[in-house]
């Protein structure tokens, strides 16, 4: 009996541990059927029109959208929101595929769980990101934030999701879509293009590197066959056949290395993207990133939208919009995000 006792004390005290890395409760979302003109993909995983035997599943299929993100529990609240807004605002959400990144170190069982108890019906997958592969290249950057590891992971996708997942389109987890993410995951590449993103030439693209870098012939002539313009990551169409064919993971990898010899950027994930796509890439519609929603990496000052339309709000910066309706000092732009929220409150009521 005593070693019973003991027993169950212990797994009382792993489940509150690993229960407690998720505080947050979260409302199970409606089930979303936008169009009845959407190609069927059965119920056991195969297209109505294949004759492939167990290669076709959704995870597979190539008449999904295949939508990467990252999860975890810092950010499980804006993941949440994402996933919403682009089930409500897309075609046919039941041949969305989603492919979360997790930590290696997460709890992927709680971090399933919950995704499961919002969206039931929902098609997605978990894959763990080993956290040590890029821990030994990454250099502190200008906020904290910037440096976690999983931040990194868009640059592993290649290697993390199925190799039979020839496109996906990666989406950071503080955005919401009020448009078919479709339109997006349809934008030609071309013969030779390994990826799209809109595309801002009015930014000051030399701010994004130091002066050593600048100062150093063989490192500012990487660009110099190019018309290098900054893009954003956290919004981008992937072909991860050009990818891996490319390696393109180890060249990124390769100037995250120099970086630790010598500080050619100060920002986290972004700069090795640009060094190695900024000027080959396929430039999207800005109305696919109205980034900045969350002001700068210092004081997330509030910001207005950029001119024209807008068919994705991405408060990248460092304000996020759960953070500031909390503290009940929002942007007036959080009140975009607020209705995506599934956060469960203590005191809301059933009608």
């Amino acid at each position: 009996m005593p070693r019973l006792i003991h027993k169950l004390t212990l797994l009382f005290l792993f489940l509150s541990l690993t229960t407690a890395t998720i505080t947050q409760q979260f409302k199970e979302a409606p089930q979303f059927y936008n169009s009845p003109d959407c190609h069927s993909i059965d119920q056991d995983g195969r297209d109505s029109d294949s004759e492939s035997d167990g290669d076709k599943t959704i995870f597979c299929s190539g008449h999904a959208v295949h939508v990467a993100m990252t999860l975890d529990t810092a950010y499980i609240r804006g993941s949440m929101a994402a996933v919403l807004s682009v089930l409500q605002h897309t075609s046919c959400p039941q041949n969305i595929a989603f492919h979360f990144v997790a930590s290696a170190s997460a709890n992927t069982s709680l971090l399933r769980a919950t995704i499961s108890s919002s969206f039931p019906y929902l098609n997605f997958r978990v894959y763990t990101f080993d956290d040590s592969s890029v821990s030994r290249l990454i250099s502190t950057s200008i906020r904290s934030a910037l440096d976690c590891p999983l931040n990194y992971a868009r640059s592993y996708l290649a290697n993390i999701i199925p190799l039979c997942v020839r496109r996906v389109v990666y989406l950071d987890s503080d955005l919401v879509l009020v448009d078919d993410i479709a339109k997006l995951a349809a934008t030609p590449l071309g013969e030779q293009s390994v990826l799209a993103a809109p595309e801002y030439c009015n930014a000051n693209f030399t701010s994004y590197f130091t002066p050593t870098f600048w100062s150093n012939p063989s490192l500012s002539l990487t660009f110099a066959d190019r018309k290098p313009c900054y893009f954003n990551t956290g919004v981008m169409v992937i072909d991860l056949d050009r990818w891996r064919e490319g390696d393109y993971t180890t060249k990124i990898e390769e100037w995250m290395e120099l970086q630790k010899r010598i500080r050619i950027y100060e920002l986290g994930s972004l700069p090795p993207f640009m060094l190695v796509f900024a000027g080959d890439i396929v430039p999207v519609d800005h109305r696919w990133n109205q980034h900045g929603l969350g002001g700068d990496n210092f004081k997330g000052l509030c910001r207005d939208l950029h001119p024209g339309p807008a068919s994705l709000l991405h408060w990248s910066g460092k304000g996020k919009p759960w953070a500031r309706l909390d503290a009940n000092r929002p942007c007036p732009l959080d009140a975009l995000w607020a209705p995506y929220d599934l956060l469960q409150t203590p005191f809301a009521l059933d009608c």
